[in-house]
């Protein structure tokens, strides 16, 4: 009865796993320990063509069209093998093959193989690459209109870029970080006759130097390890008849500089790993925040591709030369602020506003955007406006600016004399007012050096005043209170 039972068992077990294998998605491939066939599933077929009467009962080499039987390589040696690369059945389909050995209670019983079709993936690897190429042409989506400012010092670099976007040359946009180097490269592509063509943006300062070369460049099977098979179109290929925009070229390698002066001299470029050029019509733009005189002078930029770069130069305006248009960029900004943060903010108050234009603004409209982003965080739910004590603390390096946010949300309607005067000590001066008030006396005794005379003529008080001051803030007693530590 035992052995009726153990039998059934093995039926039901043995049909179980026959159903497994064969809904599986993946080709599988079974074989004795004598190295013929033994059991294949639909996949299996599907993807070789061959069928049970061609494969079952048969040797391992049967499916073979290109390359080594891993079946018997894994029955001689009982190890399993992963990722060989071989061709199967009559239609020589490309596959991947990992194969196992099948172990019974220490005896070597067969082998099973999993295929896979190696076309299947790189039909996904080109469609994810065409994403990609899609992706970086919809990135060239500003237009001049979406660059704000009406002062005279933006107005002449955007009639710059305008005539510049009418030629092929080559254009290098200088400015500092935050400037809006990119947003111009987009809106001089868009403004191009070349505006329904590619447009590809790299980042040279982001990617190592053999890195940035095949992705620039491309590359041709073999050229280096772990190179993709049948190689590789580069950046510029891709680019041919549009726009690529070399962010950050200052940081490229002397050794890349000068294989970029030849695509750029000759219209043609090599790939890695070959000698074959390849002629390529595309409009590069670059960009940069370094000071490339300087980089020639030391001996770490090329002065002919300096000048080849150099064809059409646009110096972007940092934001503290054109103070004008911060109020038109603050409202710009919080129209896409408040969608970032589901907030209906409407305006920026006019403290907040004086505060903002006096701010020197060293990382530019990228650092406008994060304090006014702060500010909202800063906001009640109910708050409409952007008042001075909704900003956050801007640093100056000049004693007499430092900290205008913190004046401004201290001082309401006064003045800063009113403040050194000691008025406002009566209404709640704050630990960190007074703290602030301390640090500020301190660095204009350094920078008069001790004489308080022209301390108290900078500072707008009077001697009598300054005086007073430095005493209350335990600087009084000291003979040369510059020296003093807050």
């Amino acid at each position: 009865m035992i052995a009726i039972i153990e039998e059934h068992v093995q039926v039901i077990n043995s049909e179980l796993l026959t159903a497994i294998i064969n809904s599986t998605q993946d080709a599988i491939s079974v074989v004795d320990e004598q190295g013929l066939g033994l059991l294949i599933n639909p996949a299996y077929t599907r993807l070789t063509g061959l069928t049970a009467e061609d494969v079952l009962g048969k040797p391992a080499t049967v499916d073979i069209a290109v390359g080594e039987s891993m079946h018997m390589q894994v029955l001689k040696t009982g190890k399993a093998v992963k990722g060989v690369s071989m061709r199967v059945g009559p239609k020589r389909r490309e596959v991947i093959v990992n194969v196992a050995p099948i172990t019974v209670e220490g005896k070597l019983m067969g082998a099973v193989a999993v295929i896979r079709d190696v076309s299947e993936i790189r039909k996904l690897s080109e469609e994810l690459e065409g994403a990609k190429r899609l992706i970086r042409h919809l990135e060239a989506k500003y237009t001049f209109k979406d660059i704000i400012g009406e002062s005279q010092e933006i107005r002449e670099v955007i009639e710059q870029a305008q005539n510049a976007a009418q030629t092929p040359a080559t254009v290098l946009l200088r400015g500092e970080s935050g400037t809006g180097k990119e947003l111009f490269a987009h809106a001089i592509h868009r403004a191009s006759a070349r505006q329904n063509e590619q447009f590809i943006r790299v980042n040279c300062a982001a990617l190592a130097e053999n890195l940035l070369e095949s992705e620039l460049f491309g590359y041709v099977e073999g050229a280096f390890t772990g190179a993709r098979r049948g190689g590789k179109t580069g950046l510029f290929e891709e680019a041919n008849g549009g726009t690529l925009f070399l962010d950050e070229i200052g940081s490229i390698s002397l050794n890349l500089q000068v294989k970029l002066l030849r695509v750029l001299q000759e219209k043609e470029l090599i790939r890695v790993g070959d000698n074959h050029p390849i002629p390529i019509d595309v409009r590069v733009i670059a960009a940069t925040h370094v000071n490339l005189e300087e980089k020639i002078r030391r001996g770490e930029f090329r002065e002919d591709l300096y000048y080849r770069l150099n064809v059409i130069p646009l110096v972007i305006p940092p934001l503290r030369q054109r103070r004008s248009d911060i109020t038109l960029l603050g409202e710009h900004l919080l129209r896409r602020l408040n969608q970032d943060y589901g907030r209906n903010v409407e305006r920026i108050g006019d403290e907040a506003i004086r505060i903002l234009e006096h701010y020197t603004w060293p990382g530019n409209v990228r650092e406008l955007e994060n304090v006014l982003g702060r500010a909202i965080i800063n906001m009640k739910l109910g708050e409409s406006r952007i008042e001075a004590h909704h900003l956050p603390i801007l640093q100056t390096t000049d004693p007499l600016q430092r900290n205008p946010v913190f004046w401004e949300m201290s001082l309401k309607d006064h003045s800063k004399e009113d403040v050194l005067s000691g008025h406002f000590y009566e209404e709640g001066f704050t630990s960190l007012q007074r703290k602030w008030e301390r640090e500020l006396l301190i660095e204009v005794m350094q920078k008069t050096r001790g004489n308080k005379t022209k301390a108290a003529q900078l500072l707008k008080i009077s001697l009598r005043n300054l005086y007073y001051k430095l005493e209350r803030h335990g600087l009084g007693d000291k003979e040369n209170p510059a020296s003093a530590e807050p």
